[in-house]
């Protein structure tokens, strides 16, 4: 059998080399097929509550079962990775979740649509974590977080691309032909990562750990306070982002706005902000550390939606974009800087930053709607602020600058 090559001996394919390349390609389609069916019902969440005759938090539990989905499988995903591949094991996870995300349109009832939706989130958690893990072991470290920005970069393209399909089709012909155009284009991704994704040549299989082996890798990172700051930033951060998306619709549907269903979803257009911003913020961080630009990104968030607080639409569209911008660069610098603090066990590393970050995003997402339903727009906004003042205050105590 040939040994596999020792992480010491792999370098990474350098950046503007055709695997290089590739990778990045490959990802961006996998992270354009997890987060256009992730959030694929966002757009649609109004039309939704209507037809299925549920309240505004009970539409946005198909966002929520779908990101507790993926939650509660990112670590069993990365320790199966670890023993099949991450490639095999990404191929695996979209494979199903395409699948899945095809049923969705035929579910029968409410609760048979929240349980599809949960089964789909369970089969996207092989992709998110895996895919920092396998960037981190096959491009050159003097690249990496470039890399991982222009990863990130592909799923907010992603979560653009399935809001901006669903939206006017869902107006159109209701959220189930909404569901399934989405589907459809996921599909197609995930066709185009398979072919594209080359093999991995940094990747040495791991042993069975075993329950106990298992839980002192995990131990171990979640007592390293560096990683601790960017798993509690995950949380706060992905919670906070999710809530203002998720009723931001129902806000402009309402007094004073009254706006329609297609021209609602033309506020994830907003997206656009943070495919460029997470690309950009991967550049800065050799110039200004990554700890700054991270807190940058929490600054911008907050200047953002102190915008969404005023009745002037222009003003709430501007802070939108400012907001959205500012999240996904402080997310790509998380995301990709915690695959650079663990030296070992990448991949369950990256997999407890995505534990947090969709464990945010179905909790904060879910009852920032009770914030919203009982107080309105100025108190959820509010309510982010602070989580967001939170989270800048413990990364910078954490990752003083050295």
């Amino acid at each position: 059998m040939r040994p596999a090559l020792s992480r010491t001996a792999w370098d990474g394919h350098p950046k503007g080399s055709a695997a290089y390349s590739k990778i990045l390609a490959g990802l961006a389609f996998a992270g354009v097929a997890t987060f256009a069916q992730l959030y694929s019902t966002q757009a649609v969440l109004p039309i939704m509550a209507a037809d299925q005759q549920v309240s505004a938090a009970d539409a946005a539990l198909t966002i929520s079962l779908a990101t507790v989905g993926l939650a509660i499988t990112v670590i069993p995903w990365s320790f199966l990775a670890d023993r099949i591949g991450r490639v095999r094991a990404m191929a695996i996870g979209i494979s199903a979740a395409t699948v899945l995300g095809l049923l969705v349109p035929l579910a029968s009832s409410f609760g048979m649509l929240l349980g599809l939706r949960l089964l789909e989130g369970m089969a996207l958690g092989g992709i998110p974590a895996i895919a920092i893990a396998y960037l981190n072991e096959e491009v050159n470290k003097a690249h990496a977080a470039v890399a991982a920005g222009t990863y990130v970069a592909g799923t907010t393209l992603g979560g653009l691309a399935g809001r901006l399909v669903a939206g006017p089709i869902g107006e159109l012909w209701g959220w189930r032909a909404a569901a399934l155009s989405v589907s459809l284009l996921a599909t197609v991704a995930a066709v185009l990562f398979l072919v594209l994704i080359p093999k991995a040549k940094g990747f040495t299989p791991a042993k069975a750990a075993g329950l106990r082996g298992a839980l002192v890798t995990l131990g171990g990172h979640v007592r390293n306070t560096r990683l601790l700051a960017l798993y509690v930033q995950a949380f706060l951060m992905m919670g906070g982002f999710v809530a203002v998306y998720n009723y931001l619709g129902f806000r402009l549907s309402a007094e004073p706005f009254l706006l329609p269903g297609t021209l609602i979803s033309l506020i994830f257009l907003a997206y656009l902000s943070g495919t460029f911003s997470s690309r950009w913020a991967g550049g800065l961080t050799a110039r200004f550390g990554r700890r700054n630009v991270l807190l940058a990104g929490i600054l911008l968030m907050i200047a953002g939606l102190a915008l969404t607080l005023t009745q002037v639409l222009a003003l709430i569209l501007a802070g939108l974009v400012v907001f959205t911008g500012g999240f996904f660069a402080a997310h790509s610098i998380g995301a990709g800087w915690t695959g650079s603090i663990a030296t070992t066990a990448r991949a369950q590393a990256s997999s407890l930053y995505n534990l947090a970050y969709y464990l945010g995003s179905s909790v904060i997402g879910w009852a920032g709607g009770l914030v919203f339903q009982s107080l309105g727009w100025t108190a959820l906004a509010l309510t982010v602020m602070v989580l967001a003042c939170v989270t800048a205050v413990t990364v910078a105590v954490v990752h003083r600058t050295r």
